[in-house]
């Protein structure tokens, strides 16, 4: 199994930033794929960002120049660099690890509230 815990939500104004952390433990041996999720009130969870084993990224076109997604490279530890950040940018953002066989994991979620 992998265990998934995020860190670094909170509020901020329009146009700050805030880091997330995801802090995996477990089988993160076989993880080949993570990702940031999110979702806001009343709306469908939504991918952010998403981060291959090999290094090749992938984000919605609503953060691309402003989110970056990155890890600490063993993938125990994953990063949402978020940078302009917008009221629509407000939500729960959930971590996610696709590990092969051993199976597909979420953490509890961290919120986000970016203020007008």
């Amino acid at each position: 199994q992998v265990h998934l815990v995020e860190s670094g939500g909170g509020l901020v104004q329009v146009g700050g930033s805030l880091r997330l952390s995801c802090t995996a433990s477990g089988s993160t041996f076989s993880i080949n794929v993570m990702a940031w999720y999110r979702q806001a009130p009343g709306k469908q969870r939504e991918l952010v960002a998403s981060v291959y084993s090999r290094g090749v990224t992938n984000y919605a076109d609503s953060v691309k120049g402003r989110f970056t997604i990155s890890t600490d490279g063993v993938r125990n530890t994953l990063y949402l660099q978020m940078n302009s950040l917008e009221p629509d940018d407000t939500a729960v953002y959930y971590c996610f690890a696709d590990a092969r066989e051993i199976g597909k994991y979420w953490g509890p979620g961290t919120q986000v509230t970016v203020s007008s």
